[in-house]
């Protein structure tokens, strides 16, 4: 048994008791990498001689011992990290090396875990399948032929494979949910606003939102407890108290009210993730818990007020991105407007270009009403449907993706299929509720995933229920046999 099969609390009593030490733990973290990042491709940057550093002094260290204290971390590659490189796994980032840490990153050294490096994604965060990234596609540690979802596929696949004990991502439309699912683990996404995007390099502002990817929902809610609270830098974080996660794990769920959306069961769900969800909600059931068929009306517009909107955000975010102030700089510009011109061209991909034309045409004079204005009539729609579920439910349950992971190279010259496997996550992020998806059982021998769905700022009963169904359950145990 590797020491990442053990849960956080049997690690801290390892360390605690000196069976281990941090750097038995980082050398692990290294070893797993060195003999399966060949396969997998997880990471673009692995920091050995940081990360030996951080063990030393942890080990040495006589300071109270935090949550996460001596446990390797992925850090996804838009999450900026002083003295190690950021680059949104794009060539227009490739030589970017920050000079300050992301709020979550200071709090994860608060919490005295240890950055094992930078783990590969979508370029941009732009992506579901991890086939965007400038530099080389990730794959699904339970098959190689095939995709492990995105765009916080490194993240996902990393921990899949064992290589960190846990990781960051971040989800502006399923990218930690889906995923996690097509890797067999967890993902968990916060309400907007809990957690701060300071030092997140954006997509879409109203909707990304950082995340952890853990083996189980115990190790998830440690993360969160670690990383969320209020940060002056964020405009848009909530100042709210912030409850103690792990102390919500009852196992009870006896009494609770969920509610299934029609809209997430329908067509194009495949069957067999359709039986796994419905196997899933009468293990609930036989715990106590109640449930029935709801509808969210205007979830069939989702998808199109999503890239609307997520599109036009990024039209704007990355337009810093000119080849002038950071990154990539076109050689030989004829004047300033070449200069732009070809920085731009020659350092996005073509998934970049293709949202920021999209973004662009819907922000333009004579187009804002017809699209920008009406998708933001329809998010405020979408969320009216969850408000009202939730005055009579207290979860709603869904499969986390339609399919199981597609294999590399299926869908990427077809962005519309791409961009519906996101079909029951993205109202979420719409909404600005937080989700969860756990492994619910296999099909086919693949991964999927259960979406538990919670209202805003309520991560301790979306945890509660997802730890229950997890105790009840030993889908969470499967490892993929790399």
């Amino acid at each position: 048994m590797s020491l990442f099969d053990l849960r956080l609390s049997d690690v801290h009593n390892r360390l605690h008791h000196k069976e281990i030490s941090v750097a038995d733990l980082v050398e692990e973290s290294l070893k797993r990498i060195g003999e399966t990042d060949g396969k997998i491709e997880a990471f673009l940057a692995v920091d050995e001689e940081g990360a030996r550093k951080q063990a030393a002094k942890l080990d040495s260290s006589g300071e109270e011992r935090g949550l996460l204290f001596g446990l390797p971390a992925g850090i996804k590659d838009n999450i900026v990290t002083e003295g190690l490189r950021t680059t949104c796994a794009s060539r227009f980032l490739a030589n970017y090396d920050p000079i300050y840490d992301a709020t979550v990153i200071q709090k994860l050294r608060q919490a005295q875990s240890v950055t094992m490096g930078k783990l590969n994604m979508d370029e941009f965060a732009m992506g579901g399948s991890n086939e965007n990234s400038a530099f080389h596609p990730t794959r699904n540690p339970w098959d190689l032929e095939r995709v492990p979802g995105g765009s916080s596929g490194g993240s996902a696949a990393s921990v899949a494979a064992g290589q960190v004990y846990f990781s960051l991502g971040s989800d502006t439309g399923g990218s930690i949910r889906q995923p996690a699912a097509y890797c067999g683990i967890v993902g968990l996404k916060p309400t907007y606003g809990l957690v701060s995007r300071y030092g997140l390099v954006a997509f879409a502002s109203s909707l990304d939102q950082i995340g952890p990817l853990t083996k189980n929902v115990e190790d998830a809610a440690y993360v969160l407890q670690a990383i969320a609270g209020h940060d002056s830098r964020d405009s848009t974080s909530a100042n709210v108290d912030i409850p103690d996660y792990v102390s919500a794990l009852t196992g009870d769920v006896k009494g609770l009210r969920i509610g299934v959306p029609k809209e997430y069961m329908g067509q194009g769900i495949d069957p067999q993730v359709k039986e796994r969800v419905l196997e899933a909600l009468r293990t609930f059931e036989a715990m106590g818990a109640v449930w029935e068929e709801i509808s969210l009306p205007h979830s069939e517009y989702a998808v199109a007020s999503y890239y609307l909107l997520a599109s036009s955000e990024a039209s704007s975010n990355l337009a810093r991105f000119d080849g002038v102030r950071y990154g990539v700089r076109a050689e030989d510009p004829a004047n300033l407007l070449d200069l732009y011109r070809r920085s731009r061209s020659e350092g996005f991909g073509t998934e970049v270009k293709r949202r920021i034309m999209l973004g662009t045409y819907a922000l333009s004079s004579g187009y804002y009403d017809a699209y920008y204005k009406k998708a933001q009539q329809v998010r405020t729609l979408i969320k009216r449907d969850f408000d009202q579920a939730f005055e009579k439910y207290d979860l709603i349950v869904s499969p986390t993706v339609p399919t199981t992971a597609f294999k590399i190279g299926e869908q990427v010259n077809d962005p519309l299929t791409m961009y519906l496997n996101d079909i029951c996550t993205i109202p979420v992020n719409l909404a600005g509720v937080p989700a969860i998806s756990v492994p619910c059982g296999l099909a086919d021998g693949l991964p999927v995933g259960l979406q538990l769905i919670g209202k805003p700022f309520d991560e301790r009963t979306v945890l509660r229920a997802a730890h229950a169904f997890e105790g009840q359950t030993e889908h969470h145990k499967l490892r993929p046999a790399l």
